[in-house]
């Protein structure tokens, strides 16, 4: 499994329903896609949950890697870039992804990105992930728990999806959710 994310910041004064709109529209266009776990749309408010920027960030959660560029390669990608640009697109290997059955129904997610210091014990570090993650995913407000790491930064990433939105943003990023798209 492959998880996968870019981020577009936004102007401070741009109309985030544009977003929004855009989302609705085009966000069901992924449902049946094959190779796919899930793709989340996500849009975050400059000041909304600790925000500092407009941004529109969609996450990933590849079953089949190759299916990652068979969507990047394609005419929907190509769209998204002629609107908005050419993102840096983020992946992770995964180290452990669970999924209710609910999925579809998450409002928010919350993802934060740590950095691995260097010659640290991986094997450990993803053990304590893997149980982080699964832990989360035991609890009632969470619908998705992904724990993933990249070794060309040394990143991991924590995501999960959520049916309301935590108390704080901690030292990640809270995103709100228009649409989960499902295999």
């Amino acid at each position: 499994m492959m998880a996968m994310q870019y981020s577009f910041t936004l102007p401070a004064d741009y109309d985030m329903s544009i977003i929004d709109r855009r989302i609705r529209d085009k966000g069901p266009m992924l449902d049946g896609f094959p190779g796919l776990g899930f793709k989340a749309y996500l849009s975050a408010r400059r000041g909304e949950f600790g925000s500092r920027e407009n941004l529109y960030a969609p996450f990933y959660l590849w079953q089949q890697p190759e299916r990652a560029s068979d969507f990047l390669t394609g005419t929907g990608f190509e769209g998204l870039m002629q609107s908005f640009g050419w993102p840096r697109v983020k992946t992770w290997i995964a180290w452990h992804a669970e999924t209710a059955s609910a999925i579809a129904e998450a409002k928010f997610v919350t993802t934060e990105i740590v950095a691995i210091e260097p010659y640290s014990p991986l094997a450990e570090i993803r053990d304590v992930e893997v149980r982080q993650a699964q832990r989360e995913a035991r609890q009632a407000d969470v619908l998705a728990s992904v724990s993933a790491f990249e070794p060309t930064n040394w990143t991991l990433v924590r995501f999960s999806l959520r049916r309301s939105a935590p108390l704080i943003a901690g030292s990640g990023q809270i995103y709100r959710v228009g649409h989960v798209s499902l295999p």
